[in-house]
């Protein structure tokens, strides 16, 4: 009787619920406990040396080749970007973008000089033509000056609808070479609204290139006409090169054109 009882016993006892058990290791604290004092400390030191090192800027050191741009400009512009950081905490991208909006600036870079001290290096732009009324257009393509009082005699004047400075510029510094070999030198370069290009040389004479092939018209003045308007540019007006396989040529003196082809 007693062994049937536990029997039922075992066999009505509910079963309990089989499910995954995660076993979690045993974390050696102890043993850990040496290697984050260790960090700590090394923590502690790198923070102290970093305090040592962020001095105040008391000195800003200025190299680069300057016509236009002013040193103290340049080191105000620092000085105003640098705030009350010090050397070591100092934002060298942040400076150098101050220094690049000072006029006539093209490039910056900034340098650490310990201990209390930055380097800026200046490069200044290059204007290669003029733009519009008073903007000066660098060899990128790019207006840096918009109301330039003085405005380089020597430099080409680019007219064009806004948007075409960069196609502009780049044309004008593959012709110009071209066109000083010849003897000849580029004053005035014209794109219109229908996009028709025209040059004005500084012997008085004008390119007439239109609107397709343009760089095809231009190597046909080189290969042939710019001996004649070489010889007899005080007689000449124009260079007309909207044809297939020639040019016109128009004469100051009003007797129409020559053409050949």
């Amino acid at each position: 009787m007693t062994f049937w009882r536990r029997n039922r016993s075992a066999r009505n006892r509910r079963k309990e619920p089989r499910g995954w058990v995660l076993a979690l290791p045993t974390i050696p604290w102890r043993r850990l406990a040496p290697a984050g004092a260790v960090l700590a400390v090394a923590l502690g030191l790198l923070f102290t040396v970093r305090l040592m090192l962020d001095q105040p800027v008391e000195r800003v050191s200025i190299s680069g080749r300057f016509q236009r741009v002013q040193p103290l400009d340049v080191e105000k512009a620092v000085r105003g970007a640098i705030g009350g950081q010090g050397v070591a905490s100092v934002d060298l991208d942040q400076v150098a973008q101050a220094v690049q909006q000072v006029p006539w600036v093209d490039r910056a870079s900034v340098a650490r000089s310990w201990p209390r001290a930055l380097h800026v290096q200046v490069v200044e732009q290059v204007p290669v033509a003029r733009w519009g009324e008073s903007g000066l257009l660098n060899t990128r393509g790019e207006v840096f000056a918009h109301d330039t009082r003085y405005l380089p005699a020597e430099l080409p004047q680019l007219d064009g609808p806004e948007g075409f400075q960069g196609e502009m510029t780049g044309y004008y510094l593959v012709a110009q070479p071209r066109l000083a070999q010849a003897g000849m030198r580029l004053t005035r370069m014209k794109l219109d609204e229908r996009g028709a290009w025209e040059l004005t040389l500084d012997n008085g004479v004008t390119l007439r290139l239109g609107r397709q092939q343009v760089a095809e018209r231009f190597d046909r003045f080189i290969a042939a006409a710019a001996r004649i308007v070489a010889a007899r540019a005080a007689d000449i007006s124009y260079v007309d090169l909207r044809y297939a396989n020639g040019f016109a040529i128009g004469w100051r003196s009003g007797r129409g054109e020559v053409k050949s082809g």
